[in-house]
């Protein structure tokens, strides 16, 4: 394949969408960001190449789904018949997808319909660069300690915020439980090891006072988001991102709401915990 790097530290670009799979497989974990541009896919053919990384898994806001594939989540800040269309602020803060969830996620997919005019971009942050950079006393502070996590954002819990987790409904939050993760996981695939959603979705740490857990987790996530481990990525019209959430955090950024922005989203899970 072919390989354009996106910054001095992760992420390419590649017009290889046909390139035999372990070849696109081993690209991807090598940049944990990759992107294919000006595609055109139909949701079939979307959900299809998504199946080739594992299964994946409905989000729990199942309202957006795409009425013809209910892995696909749609994002869009567009109205149809005085309704949402698809989920309009979707992860505005720093977060790993489905940390929320017992088996997290291996990887996310969007496939970009529309672009706005101006915002809209992704920003990654690489946390495998983020764990090596700490203090050795640090690493081995932090290197068995479990965190707590549920779905939202630990720094925002005002339902009437744009950068809150999406709102769910009743049902939806009776779907979902506590679930514990290290604070520091060794990547399923590649073994390197890495911060593991210390931001978002993490609200506690076993066995530790709330007030200190919390304290340690931001003092974490200062450190994980700083501005040289990030990169911006920019969408066009008919591209598709794919990205691992075992290396990195992740943040959407807010649009105009009057500038419509539509993508699809799949999120692939891993196999089993680790």
């Amino acid at each position: 394949m072919q390989l354009n790097k996106l910054s001095a530290g992760f992420g390419a670009e590649t017009s290889a969408f046909d390139a035999p799979f372990r070849e696109m497989w081993d690209a991807f974990f090598a940049a944990q960001v990759l992107v294919f541009r000006g595609l055109r896919l139909t949701a079939g053919q979307f959900l299809e190449f998504a199946r080739r990384f594992g299964r994946p898994e409905p989000h729990v806001i199942d309202q957006f789904h795409h009425p013809e594939h209910s892995d696909i989540l749609i994002l869009s800040n567009r109205k149809k018949d005085g309704q949402p269309a698809g989920l309009a602020d979707a992860g505005t803060y720093f977060h790993t997808d489905y940390s929320y969830l017992e088996v997290p996620a291996r990887c996310t997919m969007l496939y970009s319909i529309e672009v706005p005019k101006k915002g809209g971009d992704t920003l990654f942050v690489d946390q495998y660069a983020a764990y090596d950079d700490l203090p050795d006393a640090m690493q081995r502070r932090i290197k068995d300690l479990v965190a707590l996590h549920h779905y939202g954002n630990r720094d925002e819990l005002d339902r009437s915020s744009r950068t809150v987790a999406s709102i769910l409904s009743e049902d939806q939050e009776q779907k979902l439980a506590w679930v514990k993760h290290k604070l520091v996981r060794p990547h399923p695939v590649t073994g390197r090891k890495a911060l593991y959603s210390v931001s978002g979705s993490s609200f506690g740490i076993e066995g530790m006072p709330e007030d200190e857990a919390v304290g340690l987790l931001d003092e974490l996530k200062r450190h994980a988001t700083q501005e040289k481990y990030q990169l911006r990525l920019k969408y066009g019209v008919g591209d598709v991102v794919i990205w691992d959430n075992a290396s990195l955090l992740h943040s959407a950024t807010l649009t105009d709401p009057e500038d419509p922005r539509t993508l699809w989203r799949i999120t692939v899970k891993e196999e089993r915990k680790t």
